[in-house]
């Protein structure tokens, strides 16, 4: 298991060994010692979600508040999703910042998203399959979103696919809003939560 952390600080990116012969592949999506090593504490596994998504689909930008938040960590089972993260946790040295990863049936890589950080993803392929294993389950008073194509975060979108959003997703707020409306998780807050998981 190969791990990259990316350029949002307490996300990863885990690229697993294929193990290919005549009868098809085998690999591990997610491996408990080396997850540890990168994030620095174990993934608590409180619910496991799965959409399937037509081409164009944009889910996101979703996040939850800390604590408890609510990491997830997400794979691409079938089909190819771009796969976004951004740093919502005001106060944080790279606010505002986002990075993308391409999650397909391909390479099979999985990208894990800390408590506090922002969470999308674009359908790039028809019937793509992603799953997300997260944290805490869903609770919808604590449970945001921010609006995907807001220029003041400015996501390089594939521009081969015309985004379809959910109508809640089309009417999330922009940064700015909920910078003003004090809305977003704050930094802090969220390094205090990482170090208590890892107690």
């Amino acid at each position: 298991m190969q791990v990259r952390e990316l350029r949002v600080p307490h996300a990863f990116e885990f690229t697993p060994a294929q193990h290919r012969d005549e009868r098809g592949v085998f690999l591990e999506t997610f491996v408990a010692g080396a997850f540890e090593e990168a994030v620095g504490h174990p993934f608590q596994l409180r619910q496991s979600n799965c959409s399937v998504s037509a081409r164009g689909v944009l889910r996101g930008i979703h996040f939850a508040d800390v604590p408890p938040g609510q990491a997830k960590y997400v794979s691409c089972l079938s089909g190819a999703v771009l796969d976004v993260v951004i740093d919502l946790r005001v106060g944080s040295p790279t606010f505002g910042t986002w990075d993308s990863v391409l999650l397909d049936d391909v390479d099979r890589r999985s990208v894990y998203v800390a408590e506090g950080l922002g969470h999308a993803f674009v359908a790039r392929t028809d019937q793509a399959v992603v799953s997300y294993q997260c944290s805490e389950g869903y609770s919808p008073g604590r449970e945001h979103g921010v609006h995907p194509l807001d220029a003041d975060i400015g996501i390089q979108w594939p521009d081969d696919v015309v985004p379809l959003l959910s109508p809640k997703d089309a009417a999330a707020p922009g940064l700015k809003q909920l910078v003003d409306a004090g809305e977003l998780p704050s930094y802090a807050d969220c390094l205090a939560y990482y170090e208590s998981l890892r107690r």
